[in-house]
């Protein structure tokens, strides 16, 4: 399943690990990059020599490529850039801002840079500032979110622009990636489920709670007061909701409770494995996931279970074809 994306990454499978703060470190990325994917170090708001050590134990992994995501809004985002520069990653992805300014510098570096996006404006605008793909999330996504749904956004990003779109949100197995390229993306992003991969150093409690989710246990919060973040039902999440409903009783609302009560917040769970006062950013494919894998594994059900897929629906409707011509 050769695409523009396979070829202009030159990786195996058309399948991106989520740059995921604070989850996705060297150690995740080079796994998924080592089996064939495409790793992602998340800088979040992490400082350089953070996100420093993360490349250099992607590089002890694999020699394969892999990308740094970078928060554009974090006060490093300058750091960053230079760093990646500095230390030729292959390919960048963008978020929480817009990286026209840094483009030709990226560019010249000879790197291949894909915002994320939440709309068909923020994509089109994205390629005419010169993104060689964009990757399209819909609102299933764990994390901060827009308020699109993927199948709804992946169809009409694919349509508007004509620069490569990776589809992203609630993309866990072979069946959603296949939706994904019917949709008209050429290569999916997952986030969730390598959360609870064996590579993956997040707490085992941020994974059980992942692994014991239903699929009605992901809340959206702060999306009327700042920006929307999906997570897995907790005190944190009450505490937002709480937050909230105080707020609309009020003609000016003190909405600095907000960031309070979301600093640090995933940090908590990722790291510290306080599920309860943490941040359990999960997407609302989390009840899907029961069990620990390797990255290997998860790209393999993926790829060959979308490929099965694919093909089976192909003979499907051939035949279906062929019975209508009899």
């Amino acid at each position: 399943m050769k695409t523009r994306i396979t070829e202009l990454l030159d990786i195996k499978y058309p399948i991106f690990q989520g740059g995921m703060a604070w989850v996705a470190d060297g150690d995740l990325a080079g796994a998924v990059s080592n089996a064939g994917g495409l790793g992602i170090i998340g800088g979040g708001n992490a400082p350089k020599e953070v996100v420093k050590a993360n490349i250099d134990r992607v590089k002890s992994i694999t020699d394969k490529p892999f990308g740094v995501n970078i928060m554009l809004l974090s006060p490093f985002a300058d750091d960053i850039v230079d760093l990646v520069i500095e230390e030729g990653v292959k390919v960048v992805t963008t978020g929480a801002g817009n990286p026209g300014k840094y483009m030709e510098r990226f560019h010249a570096a000879g790197m291949v840079v894909i915002p994320v996006v939440p709309s068909v404006a923020l994509a089109k605008r994205m390629e005419k500032v010169g993104a060689d793909a964009v990757i399209a999330e819909g609102m299933e996504a764990g994390g901060h979110i827009g308020k699109l749904t993927t199948m709804t956004l992946v169809r009409q990003v694919a349509d508007a622009v004509s620069i490569p779109v990776i589809a992203a949100g609630g993309i866990a197995d072979g069946r959603g990636a296949a939706a994904g390229f019917m949709l008209g993306a050429e290569a999916v992003q997952v986030g969730t489920r390598f959360v609870v991969a064996k590579e993956s150093n997040a707490h085992q409690n941020y994974k059980d709670k992942i692994l014991k989710a239903k699929d009605i246990d992901t809340v959206v919060t702060a999306a009327n007061f700042g920006h929307a973040v999906r997570a897995i039902k907790n005190k944190l999440t009450r505490d937002f909701d709480i937050a909230e409903k105080e707020a609309f009783k009020q003609d000016n609302p003190d909405l600095t409770i907000f960031e309070n009560l979301g600093a640090g917040a995933l940090r908590r769970s990722v790291v510290d494995g306080d599920v309860d006062n943490g941040s359990v950013m999960a997407g609302q494919i989390a009840g899907f996931i029961g069990r620990e894998e390797t990255c290997k594994e998860i790209l393999e059900d993926i790829y060959y279970g979308a490929a099965e897929i694919i093909t089976a629906e192909a003979q499907r409707w051939a035949s279906i074809g062929e019975a209508g011509n009899d």
